[in-house]
């Protein structure tokens, strides 16, 4: 009896450890603003729970900034942009990072500026000022997107601006145009009292930037460690923005649970747009939600190379592993 009770003792203490929830720290590229709603949908629908994940959301301040969070290890699994993880992995070589699934696929990045000021088209920008934060990841674009156009860039004049000043300026006039992300810049603007129909939204993506937007990145380390955490991580992520383009109410709910303060119209506005433009396009409909083609990311990486001289040579591979994704990615609808 004694024997036995060990044993049986033993064995739930084993079954207590394979239960265990595993505490998973997320770091977001911006504040908790409409396009975050799925990931706490997630928390508040159980998806990770469902997964035994404990996942802790922290807000980021721009696109790129999640992206030494997770190389570093201080954070396991991140949200950023794959076109500066390029430019990082080049910058460091080695760094532990890659990204594993494709949120945004037709990147926001976009040139917001105000037609009374005179800018509605992509050459309207010269002769004009264009407020760009420097840790903006559509600026960070930019010379892509002057390329592909063929503006002229001196022509441009480019005042450095914060987040928090970015759209003020432009409703104040005292930039013509702003670079951003588009559901943000845009109804940023409205909320300062702009009139849309005087709010000029260009799309990098429909004048030839041919670039993926933001992904969920994992420190590759951890991720090989723990190849399990990952898979439920992404699955209950899918889980979560499937949810969200079902009921874009609900998931704005979730949202204001973490940011009383925020305008529950509005951002369920901003999530509207950031699903329908970004999120939802023909390929994630035929093909799932996280995956990318491998043609078009090699062609992305081309097109960094029009402004941007890599001092190694340029891998794809490195950039996305689909390996924790479930097979034929993750269905929206």
């Amino acid at each position: 009896m004694f024997l036995r009770s060990l044993i049986t003792a033993g064995t739930l203490g084993i079954a207590g450890i394979a239960n265990a929830t595993t505490d998973l720290p997320f770091a977001l590229d911006w504040k908790f603003e409409g396009p975050s709603a799925p990931f706490f949908m997630a928390i508040d629908e159980g998806f990770f729970e469902e997964a035994d994940l404990n996942v802790e959301i922290s807000a980021g301040s721009g696109s790129l900034d999640a992206i030494p969070k997770v190389a570093t290890g201080a954070f396991p699994v991140g949200f950023a942009d794959i076109n500066s993880l390029v430019r990082f992995l080049d910058q460091n070589p080695g760094a532990p990072v890659t990204a594993v699934m494709m949120v945004y696929d037709k990147p926001p990045f976009a040139i917001v500026g105000r037609r009374s000021l005179g800018v509605s088209a992509p050459g309207d920008l010269e002769g004009k000022v264009l407020g760009a934060p420097p840790p903006d990841g559509a600026w960070a674009q930019f010379p892509i997107f002057a390329a592909e156009t063929g503006i002229d860039v001196d022509a441009i004049t480019v005042e450095p601006v914060g987040f928090p000043t970015r759209e003020p300026m432009l409703a104040e006039g005292d930039v013509a145009a702003v670079t951003g992300f588009s559901f943000s810049s845009f109804l940023n603007l409205v909320r300062l009292g702009v009139p849309e129909e005087d709010i000029a939204t260009i799309l990098m993506a429909d004048h030839g930037v041919d670039l993926y937007g933001n992904a969920i990145i994992v420190n590759t380390d951890f991720a090989e460690a723990n190849p399990e955490v990952i898979e439920g991580f992404l699955a209950a992520v899918g889980k979560g923005w499937a949810a969200a383009i079902a009921d874009p109410a609900g998931a704005t709910e979730s949202l204001l649970q973490r940011n009383p303060a925020a305008d529950a119209e509005l951002e369920q506005r901003r999530l509207q747009l950031a699903i329908d433009a970004n999120v939802v396009t023909d390929y994630t409909l035929e093909n799932g939600m996280g995956t990318v083609d491998p043609a078009r990311l090699a062609n992305s990486v081309e097109q960094i190379k029009l402004t941007y001289d890599f001092s190694n040579e340029p891998d794809p591979a490195l950039y996305f592993d689909d390996a924790y994704l479930p097979d034929g990615g993750i269905a929206l609808r």
